[in-house]
C-alpha cells in the first residue's frame, strides 16, 4: 500500500460510549455529527446550575489529510460545537442560559513529545496525540469547558445586581470597618 494512500472515510457513531475509543492512527478520514446531552458530559454537568430538557451540545467532526513539507501528510481534525448550558449569573445569582458556538482545528501528532514541540506560533490549530483508543468524548467536553465564560451573566438589560453583592448597606459597613493594612507600617515608623 502506498504510504500516501488514504482509506475510505469512516462515519463515527453518535453513541457516547463509541466516542471514547476512536482509532485516529489509521490513515482514514473521519466524519460524524450528533448530539450530546449534559448527562453524557459529567464534568459539564457539575458546572451546570440546572439541566433543562434539550440542554446539550451538537457536535460535527471531520478530518482530512494535508501535505506537510518534508514529512508525511498530517491528519487535520475540525470540530464544531454548538449548544446551551445553564449557569449561575454572577450579577443577579439567578439561572442564566449560556449559548456556545465554537469551531476548533487540531493537527494529529504521533507522540506527547511531538505535541510538546509543536510550534506555539501556529494559533490556528493545536496538536492532539493520535491513538488507537482516542477519547473524542473527553476532547469535546474539554472544548466546551474551555469555551465557558469566566464570569457568566445575563445581558445588562435582563438582570439587576443582587443586593448582597452590590449596594447592601451592611456589606458597605463591613468594608469600611476593615483596618487599613498600612496602619501597621505607620505604627512601625512611630516606634
Amino acid at each position: 500500500m502506498n504510504r500516501n494512500q488514504v482509506l475510505p472515510q469512516v462515519h463515527l457513531s453518535t453513541e457516547p460510549s463509541a466516542l471514547k475509543r476512536v482509532d485516529f492512527c489509521a490513515p482514514q478520514p473521519y466524519k460524524g455529527s450528533g448530539f450530546l446531552a449534559i448527562s453524557d458530559l459529567p464534568r459539564i454537568a457539575e458546572e451546570a446550575s440546572t439541566v433543562i430538557a434539550g440542554d446539550g451540545f451538537e457536535w460535527q467532526l471531520e478530518t482530512h489529510f494535508e501535505d506537510s513539507p518534508g514529512s508525511e501528510p498530517r491528519q487535520i481534525l475540525e470540530l464544531g460545537l454548538s449548544g446551551r448550558l445553564h449557569l449561575i449569573c454572577q450579577r443577579c445569582l439567578q439561572d442564566c442560559a449560556v449559548d456556545l458556538a465554537e469551531k476548533r482545528r487540531f493537527v494529529m501528532v504521533a507522540s506527547e513529545e511531538e505535541a510538546d514541540n509543536y510550534p506555539m506560533e501556529d494559533e490556528g490549530q493545536d496538536p492532539l496525540v493520535a491513538s488507537q483508543h482516542f477519547n473524542l468524548l473527553e476532547t469535546i467536553e474539554d472544548e466546551v469547558l474551555l469555551s465557558l465564560p469566566l464570569i457568566p451573566k445575563h445581558p445588562d438589560e435582563f438582570c439587576e445586581p443582587h443586593a448582597s453583592i452590590f449596594g447592601d448597606e451592611e456589606v458597605l459597613e463591613v468594608s469600611e470597618e476593615r483596618e487599613n493594612p498600612f496602619n501597621v507600617l505607620k505604627n512601625m515608623k512611630k516606634n
